[in-house]
């Protein structure tokens, strides 16, 4: 039977080969390939990269139908671009419908189908139902996606009728003034005089600001209004406070642009009058600023001024609102912060939910440090009425938490609960905060990372340069591969590419990205050429962020795990400044941790002196140190060349020997806190060690070139890591990195490795290091405990025979 081939666009399908081609151009022809693409428009570079998904039907008519739904919209996608700052790159409301002829490949009689097959009136209202159901789909699917920076923020104001006196209601509802009246108040604008009272030209305002919404361009560019504004301007002292207001409402209802003159005006009127003015009345012009989207820092900075004298009357509303315009504004009154505390405490239990986000998000956005104490009440809360919460104000909740560093346990297992169904109904925007909160929070659920990665290819399009990044990041931090990994990391990826005009001006965003896939060992070749080439180094530079560290591990990793990247490189100038810049930093924050100088000064004694460990940074690019000790195949330790030192020296002898059942005592003896229970917790799987001799014996091998790493399909074109070649001949020492960790090495409550950390591990054993870890579990306890078991922790530790036997 002959077939109906449908074509459109789906998300998820065809980007294997999408990808293929986008990174096929690799090594000299990179430079040039990216002068190409910053010459492409941002539009063409995301229309050539999506692909076609094929849909077979029965079609008695022998003829295929190409269906385009983002034909017709093209224009309105750049525009939308333009205006979201690449939320969307296509606007899907219009298609576009292509005949082709087919033939049959199962009959050689097959007939040539009529041109008019499709006029067919038995066919035609069918095509034309399919057509308008998707297109209505697409359209249903992109508003869900939309968010309104500058409307959602203020969704808890429709709870009480109190913010009506204190903010804007543009859906308030008034009766259009028609037309014609509008053209004769113009009118007569033009014939009077220049001694029209405040009452009157008021009056003209509030009229011609309810002309319907269509005609407010014009009436902006008539002459006679401006004139009426100029005239405004001119009389405005003589205004009383609400004609004022009036006015100044009319001019938001008309969407004048924040430079209009007459808005300066206004703006140096009502801070003349500011301290003559009630909070109700200061808040609501504070709003009308922020709907005008003028920056007002003098008006500001009078409110915060009255709200400071007069906290103690502020109201349960005006508290909100007056936390609201914080935020927007972005500022951070340090002297007013304090009693906002203590007003949130006095309300937090009368607040409705979306009160509760509004005050979270405002304090998140202005960058206000609240206390923990503050926090923890907001987050008892919000863990006690989840499931009554609106999505939109739950993440909002969850920035503030980010913020705090806060990890409120019970808040983050009932999220587990009520998120992951939730996921997706909420827009790309909402569910990267919810994948950010997790990985800055070091909380690994696995229920959650599912439901965002099941759910994150079909609305991959809609993710900015930032969102991107930052769910590469989050995922990579946590170290999680999802079930439908590869169709996840793929849809990223080929987002990235399509985003690659935004790195330019995001630098910051494109590092993140890399270094949350590196985690994962996925090395996308054209993208790291781009990032560590001479002029996108350059941007990272003057970047307002510090981004050094960042590409001294991405570079540092890409000549570890992929020798046979021949694309750009870190300068050899740059590497070692960088370098030296993260020794500096480990000299002065982390070799004099007590957990480390302990251990060093407890491993020399065993050891028989300070030239038997090396205290630094085998990779410097990972941040973290190392206790490096060497031991000969017969266990004897081997001194690094210091002078005067022994060749083979004895360890000396402890005189207590540690077992497991003498380990198990020694942590569960010591104090209380999550390092007690989690050493209880290894304590009771018994044989710890023995796993990681295990893991070591297989580290020592891990030189063998046969060995592969999970990686991106080939057809992707991604870097493949592999281990460079070693000589056959039997290795004549262990080379020991032992790993002091800490609680931040971790995933929370877990002993699960995050990204950075596990790539590390990784590293080591593929330059021939075996990793011996002293967990913080165990080695903080025994910190309290006596010089003789830390001793023979450390014994049990360094000599385990698994060591030596893997290499036997």
């Amino acid at each position: 039977m002959a077939t109906v081939l449908i074509r459109r666009r789906f998300p998820g399908l065809g980007r294997v080969a999408a990808f293929a081609t986008a990174t096929r151009r690799t090594g000299a022809s990179g430079s040039s390939q990216r002068k190409q693409k910053r010459e492409e428009s941002p539009e063409a570079a995301s229309a050539g990269a999506e692909r076609a998904a094929t849909i077979q039907l029965p079609n008695p008519w022998g003829c295929s139908v190409l269906y385009d739904p983002c034909a017709g919209s093209r224009a309105a996608s750049q525009q939308l671009e333009a205006g979201n700052r690449g939320q969307a790159l296509g606007s899907r409301v219009a298609g576009t419908v292509w005949i082709r002829r087919m033939v049959s490949t199962t009959s050689s009689q097959a007939l040539p189908a009529p041109r008019n097959a499709l006029l067919d009136p038995k066919f035609k209202p069918l095509l034309e139902q399919d057509i308008s159901a998707q297109a209505k789909e697409e359209a249903k699917k992109e508003r869900a996606e939309m968010h309104d920076s500058k409307e959602d923020p203020r969704t808890f104001q429709k709870g009480r009728p109190e913010y009506r006196g204190l903010s804007y209601n543009k859906f308030e509802l008034t009766e259009a003034l028609p037309v014609e009246e509008g053209d004769a108040i113009l009118h007569s604008i033009s014939a009077c005089k220049d001694n029209e009272s405040p009452e009157t030209i008021a009056g003209y305002f509030l009229k011609l600001s309810r002309l319907p919404a269509e005609r407010h361009a014009v009436l902006r560019s008539d002459p006679r209004f401006n004139s009426l504004c100029r005239g405004a301007a001119r009389s405005l002292p003589s205004f009383s406070t609400p004609q004022l207001i009036d006015v100044l409402k009319a001019l938001v209802r008309v969407a004048a642009p924040a430079t209009h003159p007459v808005l300066r005006a206004c703006e140096s009127e009502f801070c003349r009058r500011a301290w003559d003015m009630d909070v109700e009345q200061l808040l609501l012009v504070a709003d009308c600023w922020r709907c005008l989207e003028r920056s007002v820092p003098s008006y500001l900075s009078i409110l915060f001024s009255f709200a400071n004298m007069h906290w103690k009357d502020l109201t349960l509303p005006q508290v909100v609102q007056l936390i609201y315009i914080i935020g927007e504004g972005r500022k951070s009154p340090a002297d007013l912060m304090q009693k906002l505390e203590n007003l949130i405490l006095k309300y937090l239990d009368s607040f409705t939910l979306e009160e509760v986000g509004a005050v979270c998000l405002g304090l998140f956005k202005s960058i206000s440090g609240i206390s923990d104490h503050v926090m923890k009440k907001i987050a008892d809360r919000v863990a006690l009425q989840m499931e009554d919460m609106s999505s939109y104000a739950l993440v909002n909740v969850l920035k503030m938490l980010r913020y705090s560093r806060m990890d409120h346990l019970p808040l983050l297992k009932q999220l587990g609960k009520v998120i992951p169904p939730r996921i997706p109904t909420i827009n790309i925007q909402g569910i990267m905060h919810v994948a950010l909160t997790c990985s800055s929070l070091h909380y690994y659920n696995e229920d959650i990372l599912a439901a965002i990665a099941m759910s994150l290819p079909s609305k991959v399009t809609y993710c900015r340069s930032k969102d991107a990044a930052k769910f590469l990041w989050s995922f990579g931090c946590l170290n999680y591969e999802p079930p439908n990994e590869e169709q996840f990391y793929s849809s990223l990826i080929e987002q990235m590419h399509r985003k690659l005009h935004e790195f330019e001006k995001f630098p910051e965003h494109l590092l993140t990205g890399l270094l949350g896939l590196a985690f994962v060992q996925r090395f996308p070749a054209e993208l790291i050429d781009f990032a560590l080439s001479a002029e996108f180094v350059q941007k990272t530079r003057e970047s307002k962020y510090e981004l050094g560290k960042d590409l001294l591990t991405l570079g540092k990793s890409i000549e570890i795990e992929c020798p046979g990247y021949k694309g750009s490189r870190l300068s050899p100038q740059l590497s070692e400044e960088l370098t030296e810049m993260v020794l500096n930093f480990a000299k002065e924050e982390i070799y004099v941790r007590p957990e480390i100088v302990e251990a060093v000064s407890l491993l020399e004694s065993m050891l028989g002196g300070p030239e038997y460990v090396k205290s630094h940074m085998l990779l410097p690019h990972t941040r973290s140190s190392d206790l490096e000790v060497r031991l000969a195949l017969d266990g004897h330790p081997i001194p690094f060349h210091f002078k005067g030192a022994a060749a083979h020296k004895q360890p000396r002898g402890i005189g207590v020997d540690l077992t497991d059942a003498l380990l198990t005592q020694l942590i569960k003896g010591s104090p209380g806190g999550q390092a007690s229970a989690e050493a209880g917790d290894a304590a009771k799987a018994g044989g710890q060690e023995r796993v990681e001799a295990a893991r070591a014996r297989s580290s020592i091998r891990a030189s063998d070139p046969r060995a592969k790493l999970k990686v991106l399909p080939k057809s992707q074109q991604s870097l493949e890591p592999s281990f460079s070649p070693v000589p056959a001949r039997q290795p004549q020492e262990v080379k020991l990195a032992i790993q002091v960790s800490n609680r931040n090495h971790y995933c929370y409550c877990s002993k699960r490795l995050l990204g950075l950390h596990s790539l590390k591990r990784r590293q080591l054993r593929q330059l021939g290091y075996v990793a011996v870890e002293l967990p913080f579990w165990e080695w903080f306890p025994l910190l309290k405990r006596t010089r003789s078991e830390k001793l023979s922790y450390l014994h049990y530790k360094v000599f385990n025979p698994a060591l030596l036997g893997g290499v036997a």
